[in-house]
């Protein structure tokens, strides 16, 4: 989890001081104080991988599958748990393709030959403390204590503005900002300890960029049920033309993200290593003490 040097940080008294007015609170007001020891996530992703195995004329895709979780302290100490989960054939049509060649258990390369080292069975999983530039909350290119983070602005618009001012002092040129408000906005759903006001307020936010829509409810990989926002952006023409969407499920009773997946079509093809699906299955304060990963 390396993050980039930075040689600029936002000033932010101002912007923190509105996010306090808003939330009814005068600017020097005590933050909460942490409801657990460390602010934990767990998510398991599912990647597509981008090449294809078996022989030319006989191919199939793969799926992987892995946990990972951050433990952070109230102080800004961090640690990060890994597991890979397995990898399965990605489609019934790539299963039986799979069992065609033997049902392999693991995969050292692809048609291509390129050198890959898979397995359908899990890893043993790691876990340790996070090397970083400092020990504080990472969002939108800043290092935030954990007094700053109760602080952030906890209104729509005033909240875009410090993102928009913390990514012109980390170098996001103007062309770029959309993509970095699109981005930023949802770590604050799950990857930082922000209070509930500020992650509705980012969710707000989040439904007024270009692309965005609510897309009505669904449910997630693990059956909750949440509230979805989609993001489509498009670049390119003709047969390089390329479609991302990003589909964000949202628990708004907790405010807190519930899963987020990504798709991306070139010229009306998927694209094999940039389609995911992240679900978060916990978001929150919790006294257990960072572990290797259990397995789902």
């Amino acid at each position: 989890m390396s993050r980039k040097p930075m040689s600029k940080l936002i000033s932010l008294g101002a912007g923190l001081a509105l996010g306090a007015t808003v939330l009814a609170a005068p600017p020097t007001a005590a933050a909460a104080p942490p409801e657990g020891a460390y602010w934990h996530t767990r998510s398991v992703t599912s990647l597509a991988h981008p090449w294809r195995f078996g022989s030319k004329s006989d191919s199939y895709g793969l799926m992987q599958h892995r946990v990972s979780e951050t433990w952070t302290a109230p102080d800004g100490k961090s640690w990060f748990g890994y597991r890979e989960l397995g990898t399965v054939p990605a489609t019934a049509a790539d299963k039986q393709a799979w069992q065609r060649h033997g049902s392999p258990a693991k995969w050292s390369r692809s048609i291509d030959g390129k050198v890959v080292k898979l397995s359908t069975q899990p890893a043993k999983g790691s876990v340790g403390p996070v090397r970083q530039e400092r020990n504080q909350f990472w969002l939108a290119g800043q290092w935030l204590t954990y007094d700053e983070v109760q602080r952030l602005p906890a209104d729509p618009a005033r909240l875009k503005d410090w993102l928009t001012r913390a990514g012109q002092v980390f170098g996001i040129a103007d062309g770029s900002m959309a993509n970095w408000l699109k981005s930023s906005l949802p770590h604050l759903l799950h990857a930082v300890p922000a209070p509930k006001e500020v992650r509705a307020a980012a969710y707000q936010a989040l439904l007024t960029q270009p692309g965005a829509r609510a897309g009505g409810a669904a449910k997630d990989t693990l059956g909750r049920t949440g509230t979805t926002v989609v993001i489509e952006s498009t670049s390119g023409t003709g047969k390089k033309a390329s479609t991302a969407v990003q589909r964000l499920i949202v628990d708004t009773g907790r405010m807190v993200l519930l899963s987020e997946g990504r798709e991306v079509v070139v010229g009306g093809e998927p694209v094999g290593g940039k389609s995911y699906t992240e679900t978060f299955a916990e978001v929150g304060w919790t006294d257990s003490r960072p572990a290797v990963p259990a397995l789902p």
